[in-house]
């Protein structure tokens, strides 16, 4: 009896530790199972600023919804300079694997944090800059640029377009140009005016900068802006608005015609996919309109359908590559070609592009 009720003691035992090794494995597949990437924005402004940083926190917010291994935050309203390296080697410290920069200005803190974290994968929004684990991401907003020219060339009623810029670098004057050329696409006689204010964020500046364009006679103002300061100008005024980063059509809903907008989220879901999946490498990303990447905001109730048409066909022919925004002949403001018949302009000389197309009333200084 002593030796069966030994075996029936040992046998529950070994039972028990089988039992509680069973367990503590799948505590710990749990565990792992429960663990997420962190990820991480850095934003320039709010992330409700009703632009710019509010298109990232909408990408951000994409990546929340449709990711459930990742765990995403931001950092909002980061100044550009040594305060950023600051804040980037913080989110670095604090566990992030990935960390998006969202800002020009943060492309030189992004290299000298990601030195210090070989580990990490940084990438940083319109720079140009890359490093092993550096990347840098941008999109084609020409393409966008051009659809939005159609809406305002057939809207305009005195032939007078106003372009409210931030500052005289490529980014901006390629989009001026595109916006122009659709435009004159459809409206030979249209004029775009074109005034800088050297701001990126200021309501007040860029709102004052619309009301002088509409002052000299312009009925729709586009912008290079922010913020929908443009577009309220453009309300109070009883004119039109193409907005800008986001649909502003809340903004400024009378005067809304469109806006040409960024969707970061599809980029953003896809980069953090090739980080977890080891298939990332260091490079520079320039989505397009077939990538989903730019796009236009649905039509304001001021659009005609002929409009609608013409805008819906051209982007068709954007996406299958039938259209090309930068096609030859291109002349500049003094009627010199520059892009012959039978050329297209190169990515790299978009990237550099220093002068205006015919129909830009206005100087790159």
């Amino acid at each position: 009896m002593k030796k069966l009720f030994a075996l029936a003691l040992a046998a529950v035992v070994a039972g028990t530790a089988l039992a509680g090794c069973g367990s503590d494995a799948k505590k710990g597949a749990d565990t792992k199972a429960a663990e997420k990437t962190k990820v991480a924005f850095v934003y320039v402004s709010s992330a409700k600023d009703g632009g710019y940083s509010m298109a990232h926190d909408l990408g951000r917010q994409h990546v929340a919804k449709t990711m459930p291994n990742v765990e995403a935050s931001f950092m909002e309203s980061v100044p550009e300079g040594a305060d950023a390296e600051r804040v980037i080697s913080q989110l670095a410290s604090q566990g992030n694997k990935i960390i998006f920069t969202t800002s020009f200005g943060y492309m030189d803190p992004t290299l000298n944090v990601a030195k210090k974290y070989p580990d990490v994968t940084f990438l940083h929004c319109s720079g140009y800059k890359t490093a092993p684990n550096v990347g840098n991401y941008f999109g084609r907003m020409y393409e966008a640029r051009y659809l939005t020219g159609i809406v305002a060339g057939k809207q305009t009623k005195t032939n007078v377009l106003g372009y409210v810029a931030a500052f005289p670098i490529p980014e901006v004057v390629r989009g001026i140009n595109a916006f122009t050329l659709g435009a004159k696409s459809v409206n030979p006689d249209v004029k775009v005016k074109v005034l800088w204010t050297n701001t990126w964020y200021n309501p007040a500046t860029e709102k004052q900068a619309a009301l002088t364009l509409l002052d000299a006679g312009a009925d729709v103002i586009a912008q290079h802006q922010n913020t929908p300061g443009p577009q309220q100008a453009a309300e109070e005024r009883g004119k039109f608005g193409i907005g800008y980063n986001v649909d502003m059509s809340g903004s400024a809903p009378k005067a809304s015609l469109t806006s040409a907008v960024w969707n970061w989220g599809e980029y953003y879901a896809s980069a953090i996919k090739q980080v977890t999946d080891g298939k990332w490498k260091a490079g520079a990303y320039w989505g397009s309109m077939k990538d989903k990447v730019v796009d236009i905001a649905p039509f304001g109730p001021a659009v005609s359908e002929e409009t609608k048409k013409l805008t819906n066909a051209a982007k068709a022919k954007i996406i299958d590559g039938s259209l090309k925004v930068f096609a030859g002949p291109l002349k500049d403001q003094a009627g010199n070609v520059k892009i012959p018949a039978g050329k297209v302009m190169t990515d790299d000389e978009m990237l550099k592009v220093d002068w205006f197309v015919e129909g830009v009333e206005g100087t790159i200084k």
